[in-house]
């Protein structure tokens, strides 16, 4: 098994460049400021010897006793407790704090092994600058920079020199990936907490609480799943923090990375032209999805009449993805949602015959021709699989690119209602036929061709003159 490394310090002494060093990708958001991270951030690190978890957590601040300080220290301590080594960060440049110090104490008393690592120590002396941090009685400090990858090689090295080689890993099994998406404070993370069974995610009763997008891996009745918590969507217009445009950005490459998108609107609001919009992008994007109507439990039955309506109005063009009412507080409604999630997933993935396809495309067409196109009737001939996640289907023919949208749409819904694709988008695209001919050269005449062309010459120069 993979040992798990966690990142740990104060608030903005670079554990999420350090994160993103060490498994070589833009995960996680960094920027000047403190309190950026707020629940824990896994990925497979990549730096060093051995292959291993790495986990970025929020600023530490052990002394909060409430509000999203205190809910971000216990993410961290949740974090040290699964941990089988941590990375201590501090940061050169501030020198050692107060603060460092509570964290030490802290740490030392988890037992985990425990490395020093002082951060923002480009161009600096080192032994200068780790002198001050000996007072921590943590062994001796290294002197790092994760920014410009100084010192992260060695330090990593030292970390895992105590594990032992992992086997190569068997080729992953592909399993899906969830993203759960929607407007700010639906109720995203706590679903996520439901689904996982514990409180893993930060769920707190302010908009904006996760800002960055988190991925859970977990299992549920012998299946692998991916969850992508995301932050919330707002609308354009009252996007304004920096910070909360990135947000915005990494929950669409989220949308663009899941298998399957689960929308979540909040039943005890109206379902807002915001919940229509992030569903048009999740269409757009090709995505298979489920709609979770989330805190069903505290609507009578008047409420619920008035929401299914709404639902039905404003997003009638989803006909096609299953509709859940649930109480991610409560955990109702989980084992259905899962359930509808793995046959979107499947109907996503599903590979889909060539003969079949066409068989299913003839009969349709038998049914139901395509109206003409001018003096001319469009003539589909044969149908095959043009890709995956979601579904394509490329249609052959003659005249084909002139077929109405409305016949386009009624040859999607005879696949789908065929193969039962439910809960994914389904693409058909056309692709004219040329003509089979267009490139053939045509045949010198033969010996009596030609012999007869010259007596019909002769014969009409006779018959009519000239």
């Amino acid at each position: 098994m993979k040992p798990t490394i966690v990142i740990v310090g104060r608030p903005n002494v670079g554990k999420s460049t350090l994160f993103n060093r060490l498994t070589k990708t833009r995960d996680a958001l960094v920027a000047d400021l403190p309190g950026l991270t707020r629940d824990r951030h896994y990925g497979h690190g990549v730096v060093g010897g051995k292959p291993y978890l790495v986990v970025d957590t929020g600023g530490f601040e052990p002394v909060a006793k409430d509000g999203i300080l205190h809910e971000m220290a216990r993410q961290t301590l949740l974090a040290i407790d699964e941990a089988d080594a941590i990375v201590f960060l501090v940061d050169a440049r501030q020198g050692l704090t107060a603060q460092d110090k509570a964290i030490a104490g802290t740490l030392r008393r988890s037992g985990r092994p425990l490395w020093l690592a002082v951060n923002k120590a480009e161009g600096m002396n080192r032994s200068v600058v780790t002198a001050e941090f000996f007072e921590l009685g943590l062994g001796d400090p290294l002197a790092i920079s994760s920014s410009h990858g100084e010192g992260v090689h060695d330090l990593m090295e030292l970390v895992l020199e105590a594990f032992p080689e992992e086997k190569a890993d068997e080729a992953a099994v592909n399993h899906p990936k969830i993203a759960i998406v929607g407007r700010p404070n639906v109720g995203k993370s706590t679903l996520v907490n439901s689904l996982l069974g514990e409180e893993r995610m930060i769920a707190f009763d302010a908009p904006g609480t996760t800002r960055d997008s988190i991925y859970v891996d977990f299992e549920r009745d012998g299946k692998q799943y991916t969850l992508i918590d995301t932050a919330g969507v707002r609308k354009r217009g009252k996007v304004f923090e920096s910070i909360e445009k990135f947000s915005v950005i990494k929950t669409l490459q989220a949308i663009e990375d899941a298998n399957v998108v689960v929308l979540v609107v909040d039943a005890q609001l109206d379902i807002s032209e915001q919940d229509a919009h992030i569903a048009g992008f999740i269409l757009e994007a090709g995505r298979a999805l489920v709609v979770a109507v989330n805190k069903w439990d505290g609507l009578d039955n008047y409420a619920r009449e008035r929401i299914k309506a709404e639902l039905l109005r404003k997003l009638n063009f989803l006909s096609f993805a299953k509709f859940h009412h649930i109480s991610a507080l409560h955990g109702t409604g989980m084992a259905p949602l899962l359930k509808s999630i793995d046959a979107a997933y499947q109907a996503a993935m599903a590979k889909l015959p060539t003969p079949r396809l066409t068989r299913i495309l003839q009969d349709a067409v038998t049914a139901h021709q395509p109206p003409k196109s001018g003096p001319f009737r469009p003539a589909p001939r044969y149908a095959h699989q043009g890709g995956q996640n979601p579904p394509v289907i490329i249609v052959h023919g003659t005249g084909v690119m002139h077929i109405a949208d409305s016949y386009k749409r009624y040859l999607e819904n005879a696949f789908r209602q065929a193969f039962k694709l439910q809960g994914t988008p389904l693409r058909v695209q056309f692709k004219q036929g040329g003509n089979p001919f267009a490139d053939r050269k045509p045949k010198p005449p033969t010996l009596s061709e030609e012999n007869a062309r010259r007596r019909a010459k002769r014969v009409s120069k006779k018959r009519y003159g000239g």
